[in-house]
């Protein structure tokens, strides 16, 4: 029986493993568990054991394809949630993450299937991110992080990187929405600020804000 602990852990390496290295390293992984690096190997052991990831001292941990089964479908039901309490709940998608962080936990595949189903089988959830399918399929989304855009090209937001509350409400604030529609006015070569128009209004948004927002160009 797999724990809920171990669903965090296994989740937290799949998102890991999406930034492009073979593997990831325990530091990394204790960073993104707010643990320290002997609990995360510790818990990297157990994973081991029961045939969810292999883990090599000093070079770091993989999922298997077992766990990756099991990544998927954790990701799949938070997805599902999300979609579920902005669509049908009014919930606005600032509110959603910590709730879909429980709900994601929920054993019953016929549950999960049935609200694929009730809700007509979304692809994505409220941040943009792909909805896996029922058997473990996501599609692979073609996007570029604000960070990376090019001056005097057009972009449409299309997801987050950073699903906190405090982001999120810091879009709302400035009308950022999926869809909305950007343009790159002036890249400051000092500190990577940039200078964007949405909706007819001008303003320079952070480096940090850049590197959270996803993008694809018109």
């Amino acid at each position: 029986m797999i724990t809920l602990t171990e669903e965090n852990y296994i989740k937290a390496i799949f998102h890991l493993s999406l930034q492009g290295k073979e593997t990831v390293s325990t530091n990394d992984l204790a960073e993104a568990m707010n643990t320290k690096a002997s609990s995360a190997t510790d818990m990297i052991k157990k994973l081991s054991e029961k045939g969810y990831a292999n883990y090599k001292k000093y070079q770091g941990v993989i999922l298997t394809d077992s766990g990756k089964k099991v990544a998927l479908s954790i990701i799949r039901k938070h997805r599902l949630w999300e979609v579920f309490l902005v669509d049908k709940l009014g919930f606005t998608w600032d509110e959603v993450h910590e709730v879909a962080e429980q709900l994601e936990h929920i054993k019953s595949l016929k549950l999960i299937n049935q609200l694929d189903r009730f809700l007509d089988y979304p692809k994505h959830d409220p941040h943009g991110d792909p909805i896996p399918d029922i058997n473990g399929n996501m599609p692979i989304v073609e996007k570029t992080l604000l960070s990376q855009a090019q001056m005097g090209h057009i972009y449409s937001c299309i997801g987050v990187n950073d699903s906190s509350a405090e982001f999120l409400q810091y879009l709302d604030t400035n009308n950022i929405r999926l869809g909305s529609e950007i343009e790159i006015m002036y890249i400051e070569p000092f500190d990577k600020s940039i200078k964007i128009k949405v909706n007819n209004n001008e303003f320079t948004v952070s480096n940090s804000v850049a590197k959270n927002l996803y993008l694809k160009k018109n």
